[in-house]
């Protein structure tokens, strides 16, 4: 295009920038893609129904609103956001840099999103001042999945590296080949002894460029389709294509995985589409894929270097052809149809998948994007077809059905239930998963699913042909998000969440179907756990807190709102040191520290403070929580309101002392009294027995009250009892049997027991001499609730003992004051050997 300067006297002529927007929308809407301009500030002035489509609204251009994009959010591949101030259009008209073939995630309003492959073409007075920029984009969302498809499929099969029909070599840090595959040693001629543990260097016939791959590798970037020459062992040079990205382990260069397209045939004419694009218009310079128009008749008015390169021909023979002319016979008839009824207005749009015979016989597979232009009464003026290579991507999928055995050997191992049926949905292989989960072999001619019987989550049966691998066949769709339940001949049901998906084969043509059946009981019960823990936290009337490893309060429940007075919202989030008074804020960072160690803290009492600021008594537990793989990731905390025990506990407390104080006195008053009215006994031997018992009582009672009444150990009781009438203790009484916590008003009857017993022994029995001794024996028989003490004291080695003739007071208390109140079985023997007394009686 010449420029005014050039011809000062030619009239002025339009930028492309102008010319673009004054034609609009006609021509925007004739391109059968996404197409939107922006001008030399960003601001968006036009885009045509394709673009709104698959932005998902209809931005407004009389108002400055939209920039760079009308898209209503913007994502790089890997889902961080992309600023629009940052995108691809924003780069072309700030800096005039064309993009292409960049991919970018574009969010509708309604949440959904697609991936846009965008190609940008900064538009240029004829100063070559910047004056706005064009996008064309597309939405290659399915080709994205398919992709991703395919190399989740490749990744499982061991021979994909192989076998691939594409060179595919991987090569160290150090840039050894540690490996190549049949093509790529088929490609250069060598065998794999000559190729593999040699640099790769050695093969490149240009070493500046291997130098820039390994480099771009080395730090991290990825190489999509990169240029390079390659000797093969016959001597020629190879063209080729390398696509390779590296792998990186703790931040260490490993290796990379390459990818060795052979171009050579194609070199020559790649060099001419790269020549004749800057002498494309705006919209077809900035296409990568195939456009060409059609007359009615279907011959071709235009083509871009891409159609070209696809069907191998030249614009000119192009040119002289219609489209029918290179489409294969098989095709022809379904394109032609549609082709008609475009022409008619009886369709808008259609799409179809055909093959197309290049010169050299081969034959590729193009995907057709027809749309068409009408003049303004209606009336076909030309039809646009937008068109893409998938050659590629279907000899993948026929490698895919080629590999029909070893899939088979692979999903026979998987431990997940795997079956496969044929287009009619007849059941064509199961493995060994699949017969356990469905509790049952499958008999030839069944179909649809290999399960006994079905029903929904709800329990309503669900018919087999109505199942999800049935809508997957009879829709020609994978199917998703559905849930179902198995039951087995033995009536056992299994839920399980199947995903069935449809197989085609080479031309396009469904073939059968595959479904994986994922067994959810575990989940499940899982799932019911959790909600039965989740009623249980949410109802509770303790305050349970979860809080995070730095002590910020993440749930809050009910009880926690009872005890504390906040709502949830008003705490969670924030530290959980609210709750705790100012004197005690040195118990949060211990406790923290335990946690984080995966300490569990033992119940304790303390303060905390309400929202009001009163303190309140609580016990308090916690607990570390752990995420899947055993990491702390903060704490649960259960606050139990203690303030009725401890004003209980020092109702009893007062109500103990007060008794202690009340019986001491008592005994007092008893022992004057005694002392008064027996004055002139004072000095007999029985008024001195009476004082001791006496005093025996009260030394037992000082025991209990050391213990807050609430009962001594037996051991104990005996020991205290017995230390002041027995000289060396430790040496000439020995006790033995199990701990057992004896209530006060036993303990006190068993107390005046053994010190009538130690004093007998003193007096005539093992501790009247220096040889004797005792030995005293217990233990505790029967269930729980009917259990029985059963104690023997034994004397031994002391003088002989002579057989009462009568029963004195001692012997009365042991024989019937323990038998009257405690319903207790006493017998008191007087052997010569020493004395033996044996007690058995329930206990508590």
């Amino acid at each position: 295009m010449s420029n005014v300067e050039e011809f000062p006297n030619a009239a002025r002529m339009l930028t492309e920038y102008e010319a673009l927007v004054a034609a609009a929308p006609t021509v925007l809407e004739a391109i059968p893609g996404a197409v939107y301009v922006c001008d030399h500030d960003g601001w968006l002035v036009r885009f045509n129904k394709e673009a709104s489509k698959l932005w998902g609204r209809t931005p407004a251009i009389d108002e400055a609103k939209h920039r760079f994009c009308g898209s209503h959010r913007l994502f790089r591949l890997d889902g961080t956001p992309l600023s629009p101030n940052e995108c691809p259009m924003a780069e072309a008209v700030k800096t005039g840099v064309a993009t292409q073939n960049a991919e970018v995630v574009m969010e509708r309003p309604d949440g959904s999103r697609i991936v846009a492959l965008v190609n940008i073409r900064p538009l240029r007075d004829h100063r070559g001042r910047i004056q706005g920029a064009v996008n064309c984009f597309q939405d290659i969302s399915e080709r994205k999945a398919l992709e991703g498809e395919v190399r989740s499929r490749a990744a499982d099969l061991d021979d994909f590296f192989e076998n691939s029909a594409i060179g595919l070599h991987i090569v160290s840090g150090e840039g050894i080949i540690l490996r190549a595959n049949k093509a790529e040693l088929s490609l250069l001629g060598y065998d794999a002894g000559e190729y593999v543990g040699r640099h790769i260097a050695e093969f490149h016939a240009d070493a500046p460029v291997i130098g820039d791959i390994l480099h771009r590798l080395s730090c991290g970037e990825k190489l999509d389709r990169y240029p390079a020459r390659l000797r093969a062992r016959d001597g020629s040079v190879k063209q080729v294509l390398i696509t390779s990205n590296s792998r990186f382990d703790d931040g260490k260069f490993i290796n990379t995985r390459c990818f060795t397209t052979d171009v050579t045939s194609l070199h020559e004419a790649q060099g001419a589409q790269r020549e004749s694009e800057e002498r494309l218009a705006a919209t077809y310079e900035a296409a990568t894929i195939g456009i060409a128009e059609a007359d009615a008749e279907g011959r071709l008015l235009r083509v871009n270097d891409a159609v070209c390169k696809m069907l191998g021909r030249s614009r000119e023979e192009l040119l002289n052809m219609t489209f029918f002319d290179y489409t294969h016979v098989d095709d022809r008839q379904q394109d032609s149809e549609l082709y008609a009824q475009q022409i008619r207005g009886e369709i808008n749009n259609y799409s179809v998948r055909k093959r197309a015979a290049r010169p050299d016989g081969a034959l590729v597979h193009l995907d057709v994007y027809g749309s068409c232009v009408r003049d303004a009464s209606g009336k076909f003026r030309y039809g646009v077809r937008v068109i893409q290579d998938v050659t590629e991507a279907k000899r993948m999928e026929d490698k895919i059905l080629q590999s029909e055995r070893h899939m088979r050997e692979l999903l026979e191992a998987l431990p997940a239930a795997v079956y496969t049926t044929d287009a009619a949905g007849r059941i064509t292989f199961f493995n060994q998963a699949a017969v356990d989960l469905a509790g049952r072999t499958p008999r030839p001619g069944d179909e649809w699913c290999v399960t006994w019987r079905l029903y929904n989550p709800d329990g309503t049966p669900l018919p087999h042909d109505q199942c999800p691998m049935a809508v997957a066949l009879k829709e020609n769709r994978p199917v998703r998000g559905i849930e179902a339940v198995a039951e087995r001949p033995d009536g056992t049901r299994v839920p399980f969440i199947p995903y069935p998906t449809p197989l085609h084969d080479s031309d396009g043509r469904l073939v059968g179907a595959i479904n994986m059946l994922v067994d959810v009981t575990e989940q499940k019960k899982a799932e019911e756990y959790a909600g039965r823990l989740a009623a249980i936290v949410e109802f509770s009337h303790d305050a349970i807190v979860s809080k995070d490893t730095n002590g910020v309060i993440q749930t809050w429940n009910k009880g926690a709102e009872r005890l504390f007075g906040y709502e949830a919202a008003e705490v969670i989030g924030k530290p959980v040191n609210i709750l705790i008074p100012p004197d005690r804020q040195d118990e949060e960072p211990e406790i923290l520290d335990r946690i984080r160690r995966s300490e569990r803290v033992a119940p304790y009492e303390t303060l905390r403070i309400r929202k009001d600021g009163s303190l309140i008594d609580v016990s308090l537990t916690v607990s570390p929580l752990k995420d899947g793989r055993g990491k702390v990731i903060g704490a649960s905390k259960i606050a139990r309101d203690i303030t009725e025990k401890r004003r209980h506990e020092e109702r009893r407390r007062l109500l103990v002392n007060e008794l202690n104080h009340r019986v001491k006195n008592t005994l007092a008053t008893v022992q004057s009294l005694a002392a008064q009215s027996f004055r002139a006994e004072a000095h007999t031997p029985a008024f001195r027995q009476f004082e001791t018992r006496l005093i025996a009582l009260s030394r037992a009672h000082d025991v209990l009250t050391r213990e807050d009444w609430e009962g001594i150990d037996l051991n104990e009781l005996i020991a205290r009892t017995i230390a002041p009438i027995c000289v060396r203790p430790e040496e000439r009484v020995q006790i033995s049997g199990p701990a057992l916590r004896l209530e006060p008003k036993l303990a006190l009857s068993l107390s005046m027991a053994f010190h009538e017993l130690c004093t007998n022994a003193a007096k005539y029995g093992a501790l009247a001499n220096e040889t004797g001794h005792i030995e005293i024996h217990w233990q505790v028989v029967g269930a729980e609730g009917e259990r029985r003490l059963q104690l023997r004291w034994g004397e031994i080695g002391g003088p002989e003992v002579q057989s009462p003739t009568r029963k004195g007071f001692g012997s009365r208390l042991l024989e019937r004051a323990l038998q009257r109140e405690f319903d207790a079985q006493v017998t008191l023997s007087f052997a010569p050997s020493g004395v033996v007394c044996e007690i058995a009686m329930p206990v508590t």
